[in-house]
């Protein structure tokens, strides 16, 4: 299934878990953090930036991760193999043209950003950039899909209610 996308965002909601998806731009290098090295990556534009929920979680959070990586190239750390911090990770991140949901991966741990960590009823999912969109392989019939108009905005909307202080 083809899903035309710009500077909106996609969400893939499952019955307890979600997926947003987002296209770059314009090209930057992105630096990947591993305990023992800096991997430099190449973004293009058209490519993707999928921030993956497996036990859900709020989509504004989801939609910060994903813009800090997409808009504004903040690092992406890699945990290794066995880090106690994996177990804590509410939402991770990957970026590139095709990216393989998998619910059998350690949350984190994986360098190699073809592979996100999902839920099991989000995992075997495959979604590839094309030139306007995303193309969506083997996603659940369960899943509903959404898209955020303009989520630079959307984030500025919810940083602009009332504030009252505690007294």
């Amino acid at each position: 299934m083809k899903i035309p996308l710009t500077r909106d965002v996609l969400v893939i909601k499952g019955n307890s878990s979600f997926i947003l998806v987002g296209i770059v731009a314009g090209a930057f290098a992105l630096c990947l953090e591993t305990d023992k090295d800096e991997i430099s990556q190449g973004i293009e534009s058209g490519d993707l930036v999928v921030v993956s929920a497996p036990e859900c979680g709020e989509i504004l959070q989801g939609l910060i991760l994903l813009e800090l990586v997409r808009t504004y190239h903040v690092p992406v750390m890699v945990l290794p193999k066995g880090h106690p911090g994996s177990s804590r990770l509410r939402m991770i991140v990957s970026t590139g043209t095709r990216i393989c949901m998998n619910c059998s991966i350690q949350r984190g741990t994986h360098p190699e950003q073809h592979l996100l960590c999902s839920s099991d009823e989000l995992s075997g999912m495959t979604l590839e950039g094309y030139k306007d969109g995303v193309l969506l392989s083997s996603c659940p019939s369960h899943c509903t899909f959404h898209l955020i108009d303009d989520p630079i905005l959307q984030m500025n909307r919810f940083q602009t209610r009332e504030f009252y202080p505690v007294t």
